[in-house]
């Protein structure tokens, strides 16, 4: 691999920080060569820039800190999550917000330590949580009362005070997706507050006290791309802290107005700045505690996609193409749907460059198609590219984000694989599937081969 020195790329402002186009019009991330990384790995392949992680991750502990001094950013895993990734967010002092048994795994087997992890989710099992009690992870986010029984028979039998966090949902609209909305009243996630049912868990836990209360957490939804929400959710949380500390005696000493935020995808909707999130955030927190006579908190944040989105891009190779003429020319990619089902399930708007092809004028306008049987199978309609021929590669930025978390094998087909690259070198963090690999959770029939 040769180390990137050539100009920006048409979509810079959404590719990988690293991305260069070099003389000779190939896409370079990490000083890497999408074509040679095509060649050895094949497609559709998936290409992290470590430096544009590491950058992010930084960027939101130095906007966030700087003015909420007690801060804990923890990156949702559930954007994605590997034992390569779970390793660069321990170097670089993130914590982990995880959602299953599986994420835990995932995470320990790269290294990182239990105690800097918070564990969400609204139906985790009585293995799932003696597993995390095991571990002894930092926080456990209390999403309803069934949960709140197996948490304290567990700590009855085990012994100890493990910290836990209450989520709360606040009836906030995050004005993002109807399927990714979280903080309106009529959510699977968290206990109501307009019915009572947060303050009775609160006082369940202080008359019980078996589980260590450290405060409160909310989340809106994801992406959010306006501020006002954040505003809004302080505003009620602050509220409500300051009746658990009227009616109960209860102080908060943490509390999280959870994650969401937002990335760009396409170049014409890039979201606020995370300085402005950062300002948002704790221009309200700092007023609010103020108005109702409350401490600060210690505030922990959680991003997921804003911090791996912009790092991931997405590499295919073009195959058939079909032109309607009047309508649209159609241009097959050898992925699709099974290893991004985000503009399926969500009519997420993506965009693409021609990763080999990089310095050549748009000539056309196309509809790039994935290759699984259905014909909601498309992940860019129509983007204006270079007249496309077979074996050409399209590169798709902002791919690093629950493209993979949310992956299948439709169609049977087999997982891409996944290089990390940073100067110039390119490392393998998940070979491709094969065939075999397809058939390891099969019990085969008698007699078979």
């Amino acid at each position: 691999m040769t180390n990137a020195s050539g100009a920006r790329p048409p979509l810079a402002s959404i590719l990988p920080t690293s991305a260069r186009a070099s003389d000779d019009g190939h896409l370079q991330i990490g000083g890497c060569d999408l074509v040679t990384l095509a060649a050895e790995y094949g497609t559709p392949l998936y290409i992290y820039d470590e430096t544009t992680i590491r950058d992010i991750c930084r960027e939101y502990r130095h906007e966030f800190q700087g003015r909420l001094p007690q801060l804990r950013v923890l990156y949702a895993g559930k954007a994605y999550l590997s034992p390569a990734l779970a390793a660069i967010l321990a170097q670089e002092e993130m914590g982990l917000d995880i959602v299953s048994g599986g994420e835990l795994h995932i995470a320990r087997a790269g290294g990182f330590p239990p105690e800097r992890m918070a564990f969400h989710g609204n139906n985790k099992s009585e293995a799932e949580l003696g597993e995390a009690l095991d571990a002894g992870l930092g926080r456990i986010m209390i999403d309803n009362d069934h949960e709140l029984d197996l948490l304290e028979r567990l700590v009855a039998q085990r012994g100890g005070k493990p910290s836990v966090m209450l989520r709360v949902t606040p009836g906030v609209d995050a004005e993002t997706h109807v399927k990714t909305t979280t903080g309106l009243r009529d959510s699977k996630f968290g206990f109501p507050l307009d019915s009572g049912d947060a303050e009775r868990a609160v006082e369940r836990m202080l008359a019980a006290d078996a589980l260590d209360l450290t405060g409160f957490h909310i989340h809106l939804g994801s992406p959010i791309y306006k501020t006002e929400p954040y505003v809004d959710g302080i505003d009620v949380m602050t509220r409500f802290a300051a009746d658990m500390r009227d009616r109960h005696d209860y102080t908060w000493r943490e509390f999280s107005p959870g994650g969401g935020f937002a990335v760009g995808y396409t170049p014409d909707g890039l979201p606020p700045s995370i300085a402005t999130y950062a300002e948002t955030v704790a221009n309200a927190l700092h007023a609010a505690c103020e108005r109702h006579g409350l401490p600060l908190p210690e505030v922990h944040i959680e991003p997921g996609r804003s911090i791996v989105a912009r790092a991931g891009v997405a590499l295919y190779r073009v195959g058939s193409r079909k032109e309607i003429p009047g309508l649209r020319t159609y241009v097959a990619l050898d992925g699709g749907m099974a290893d991004n089902i985000r503009p399926a399930m969500y009519g997420s708007a993506y965009t693409a460059l021609l990763a080999n092809r990089v310095h050549d004028a748009a000539e056309e306008t196309v509809t790039l198609a994935g290759r699984f049987c259905e014909s909601g199978d498309v992940l860019v309609k129509d983007v204006a590219l270079p007249r496309t021929q077979p074996g050409d590669l399209v590169a798709i930025p902002s791919s690093g984000a629950y493209n993979l978390a949310m992956e299948s094998n439709y169609n049977l087909a087999q997982r891409p694989a996944v290089v990390f690259v940073q100067d110039g070198v390119a490392r393998l963090t998940r070979r491709r599937q094969t065939y075999d690999d397809l058939l390891a959770l099969d019990v085969l029939p008698e007699g078979s081969s």
